[in-house]
């Protein structure tokens, strides 16, 4: 990994730690001196994630055997802990004073490990994300849009360091690679260069080297990688600790949550921190009022014919906000992203009308199965504004359409 990297090569973090500190403002590339700059973003304490009790049971019994598999996949919806949880357990691995003291193991505070991922500094924890492909050498590589993680960061940032010998000297592991997003390894249907890259060096690890790959789709990943690997599954958050969770970062949500909106965006994120923040920053609440209305008239039966171009518009908003925040990003994976928010809206709703009416459920079930209908007529390459009104005319369809 670069001696410095700025934040946006991070993944978020926190999103369910109990309180989280206030970020500290960091150094861009151009500051000095470089060596104050994080490489990685500080961990936080097992004590502090929320509602992931089973699969901090799994890990804390791993660290207390004394022997911490070299592989293992982290799997479960988007925003529920995963990645933090990826980062504490390497905080505990790599320390060498880390004790199995009661229910949680802990290292010693003052320890020089400890000290240098507070500090965001640790030379042997590595955080790998498609942004890496920003700072390659290939300058094809650098210009590519962030679509999936390309085979020249695994080859850099992975593959290349795993072979090295660590900085220092570790714990139960030497060396730490957290891979986010893995769900975007390179892979085409007959061909998975990336992941088969990876696959060798899960077959034959370095001593001391662990992998985590952190995806909310493990079905993405080789057969032969997941085989060889531990798997850790994590739930949504109980409503107790998603109510936790809104206490301790009312304040840090910007902008704030309104009242109006509240019961909407929790209803939404259906127990997943990370999915209310998207949510509540893209206007999904909003997208909800202005559209519901026209799902009102298709519920009636009656056609709406300014449902479909008013979902394919909020949905192209949204992407060209998301393009111009970041120059890199693709609008194409942008509209993607877009369309399915825009899926998982419209499943909320009907799951919702379906617990409200178990009586009759023909008319919500039907309109399930037309939204997954048109998730795979987008992956098949058919644009999100013929999608959309092919799926507005669906859903005004009688039950007696559903799909076979």
């Amino acid at each position: 990994m670069p001696r410095s990297l700025p934040a946006a090569a991070f993944p978020y973090i926190d999103l369910v730690a109990k309180k989280a500190s206030k970020p500290k403002a960091r150094p861009t590339l151009d500051s000095k001196p470089v060596e104050a700059q994080r490489q990685h973003p500080a961990p936080v304490k097992f004590s502090q994630i929320l509602g992931q009790d089973r699969a901090l049971k799994i890990l804390a019994d791993a660290i207390r055997s004394g022997r911490v598999h070299h592989a293992w996949i982290f799997h479960g919806p988007a925003g529920v802990g995963k990645f933090t949880a990826a980062l504490a357990f390497a905080a505990l691995i790599l320390d060498d004073t880390t004790k199995a003291k009661g229910d949680q193991p802990l290292p010693a505070s003052d320890s020089c490990v400890q000290q240098l991922l507070t500090a965001g500094t640790h030379p042997d924890l590595h955080i790998i994300t498609k942004e890496l492909a920003r700072y390659s050498e290939d300058a094809q590589v650098r210009e590519r849009k962030l679509i999936t993680i390309p085979r020249d960061v695994i080859d850099t940032h992975l593959i290349a360091p795993a072979a090295l010998a660590s900085a220092l000297p570790g714990g139960l592991a030497s060396k730490v690679f957290i891979v986010d997003e893995a769900e975007l390894l390179d892979r085409s249907p007959n061909n998975a260069p990336t992941q088969n890259a990876i696959l060798k060096t899960l077959e034959e690890p370095p001593p001391g080297t662990v992998i985590i790959l952190v995806t909310t789709s493990p079905d993405r990943l080789l057969t032969t990688i997941r085989s060889r690997s531990q798997q850790v599954a994590f739930a949504p958050l109980p409503d107790a600790a998603m109510k936790e969770w809104m206490h301790g970062h009312r304040e840090q949500i910007q902008p704030p949550i309104g009242a109006d909106d509240l019961p909407w965006l929790q209803s939404f994120a259906a127990g997943s921190p990370g999915e209310l923040l998207a949510a509540h920053q893209g206007g999904l609440a909003a997208w909800s009022r202005t559209l519901e209305p026209l799902l009102a008239q298709a519920d009636s039966g009656k056609y709406a014919p300014g449902l479909g171009p008013t979902m394919a518009k909020l949905i192209d908003e949204w992407a060209v906000a998301v393009v111009d925040k970041d120059k890199q990003a693709s609008k194409d994976a942008a509209n993607r992203a877009g369309a399915e928010l825009m899926f998982r809206l419209l499943s909320q709703r009907a799951r919702q009308q379906l617990r409200r009416q178990t009586a009759s459920p023909d008319k919500q079930l039907t309109a399930i199965a037309h939204i997954r209908e048109a998730e795979r007529q987008l992956d098949a390459g058919v644009q999100a504004q013929f999608v959309m009104e092919w799926l507005s005319a669906q859903l005004s369809r009688a039950p007696d359409a559903l799909l076979v």
